[in-house]
């Protein structure tokens, strides 16, 4: 059953959960413990962002083959999924979605190795849905960007002069662009014009930015049990997100301390962190950036040819980003 989120978009709900009962077929694998964590991460109660955009924006155009449409929207999630099983190789992470991480219970390697089987289920999806190269092409930039994003973010670990245009540069790499490929592939693949296809690319931009400085916000403020992750996890691990650039810019001489931690940071250093970060103004300046650019998309969305795709378009882009727990 779809996420909660869907429950007023009834055509969308169901399209996704075809979807996933599609995505469930797909997963096949001799190692059946693999194959098991694999399903059950991809059934856990994700919200289907990218695909669930990724329907909307289909309806624009006059190309409704279900067959690739559904491919187009298969490959996103896959995509998705593979890159959240590498990061929490990464991060070391023992949850995602509530469930406990593949490389917690079977180790790195069948990790990684997983993660790289639904790239190869992704890449079938993507030519399956593909019209002609231009479709591959916008595919393979949206790895190249998101890939680049993580590496990006990497060389910015623990840097305190991390600045706010770096900050932005890195997360479109991680996450806005895979937004813009969801709103855009779904223009696209539907046949809609070039200015359609270039405004949902604009459109998903602004969404993914905002999402992820909701996101950042969140690991400041939000409700552990509310969001289903550890809060505090980016500092910890040296990620410098929005809200603490914004507070250096006003405190430093207070984080610094805390900060030169680094990986020997205790819990009550992430706390102290946490509370001058608040008391600054970072989580509100950042929230005020996710506000300023949420009503960008919403102007963009009041552009597209469509007044039936524009009016759920609105009413999910102001549910999912005014979000405040």
């Amino acid at each position: 059953m779809a996420h909660s989120i869907w429950k007023d978009f009834p055509t969308t709900a169901l399209k996704l959960d075809e979807l996933k009962q599609y995505m469930f077929s797909l997963v096949a694998l001799k190692n059946k413990p693999i194959q098991t964590k694999i399903l059950e991460l991809i059934g856990a109660g994700g919200k289907l962002l990218r695909p669930g955009y990724f329907y909307l924006f289909s309806s624009l155009g006059p190309n409704q083959d279900a067959t690739k449409l559904q491919a187009g929207a298969a490959a996103l999630e896959l995509l998705h999924v593979a890159t959240l099983i590498h990061d929490d190789v990464v991060d070391d992470s023992p949850l995602r979605r509530n469930v406990a991480t593949i490389h917690t219970v079977y180790g790195q390697k069948n990790a990684i190795y997983a993660g790289d089987f639904l790239f190869t289920l992704y890449f079938k999806q993507v030519i399956q849905s593909a019209s002609n190269m231009q479709d591959i092409a916008a595919n393979a930039d949206i790895m190249h960007a998101i890939l680049d994003g993580e590496l990006n973010q990497m060389q910015l670990n623990y840097n305190q002069k991390t600045t706010v245009e770096q900050y932005l540069t890195e997360i479109e790499g991680k996450t806005a662009k895979l937004f813009e490929l969801a709103c855009s592939q779904g223009a696209r693949l539907s046949g809609s014009d070039a200015a359609t296809i270039a405004i949902a690319h604009q459109i998903g931009k602004k969404i993914g930015l905002a999402y992820q400085i909701r996101d950042d916000v969140l690991d400041y403020t939000g409700n552990k049990k509310k969001t289903l992750k550890p809060t505090l996890e980016d500092v910890r691990q040296g990620v410098y997100t929005l809200p603490l650039i914004l507070s250096l810019e006003t405190d430093r001489s207070r984080l610094k301390h805390l900060l030169n931690q680094k990986n020997k940071m205790t819990a009550a250093d992430a706390k102290g962190i946490q509370q001058i970060v608040i008391e600054t103004g970072g989580t509100d300046r950042a929230t005020e950036l996710a506000d300023q650019l949420t009503n960008e998309a919403l102007t963009l969305i009041k552009q597209l040819p469509k007044k039936s795709v524009q009016t759920p378009l609105i009413d999910l882009t102001q549910l999912l980003l005014r979000r405040n727990q």
